[in-house]
C-alpha cells in the first residue's frame, strides 16, 4: 500500500467535503448543509486561506485529512499550531494515516516555528485520548473549554442602539 500526505487541492474538494461529513456520522453531529460546504471550498483557497488542509491519499484513494490554522499566544510570542480536525475513515485506520497526518501538522509546526500545537477531543473518544497520550499530548485540566455560538453569539457581538 502507498501511504502519500499532501495538500488539498482544488479537484479533492469533492472528497475532503465526504470526509468531514464521514467525520460528522462518526462524533453523531449533524452534516455541513450546502451552504457551508460552499463556504468551506471558497475559505480553503481563498488568498490568504482561512485554514490548511493535508490530504491521506491511500492507493489513490482519499482516506482521512487534517485541518489546521494558526494562531498566536500573547505569552509564548510566537503561533500555536491549532489542530481544528484529524480524521480517518474508521474503515481504513491501521494503516498509519492517522500518525501520519498528525506528524505532517507536527512538522508544519516546527518549521513556523510555533511554541505549541493544541486541539480538543471529544470526551467519550477513548481510542483517541489514548493515541494523543501515547505521542506525548498532555490533557490540560487547568483550561475549561467555552464557546458563544448561534443566539449567543449573536446576542454579544450584535451593536446595541
Amino acid at each position: 500500500m502507498s501511504l502519500a500526505i499532501r495538500a488539498l487541492r482544488r479537484e479533492d474538494v469533492s472528497g475532503w467535503l465526504d470526509l468531514i461529513d464521514g467525520l460528522a456520522d462518526y462524533e453523531k453531529l449533524a452534516r455541513p448543509d450546502a451552504a457551508a460546504r460552499q463556504r468551506l471550498a471558497a475559505d480553503a483557497f481563498s488568498d490568504p486561506p482561512r485554514f490548511k488542509i493535508l490530504l491521506a491519499d491511500l492507493d489513490g484513494a482519499l482516506v482521512g485529512y487534517a485541518f489546521y490554522f494558526f494562531t498566536y499566544s500573547s505569552f509564548r510570542a510566537r503561533p500555536t499550531l491549532y489542530l481544528e480536525d484529524i480524521f480517518v475513515l474508521p474503515e481504513q485506520r491501521g494503516h498509519g494515516a492517522g500518525m501520519a497526518l498528525f506528524r505532517a501538522c507536527a512538522r508544519e509546526a516546527v518549521v513556523s516555528q510555533c511554541a505549541r500545537m493544541e486541539w480538543q477531543v471529544l470526551a467519550w473518544n477513548e481510542p483517541s485520548i489514548a493515541f494523543y497520550e501515547r505521542l506525548g499530548a498532555r490533557h490540560m485540566a487547568d483550561w475549561l473549554p467555552f464557546r458563544l455560538d448561534d443566539e449567543a453569539l449573536l446576542a454579544v457581538g450584535t451593536p446595541r442602539e
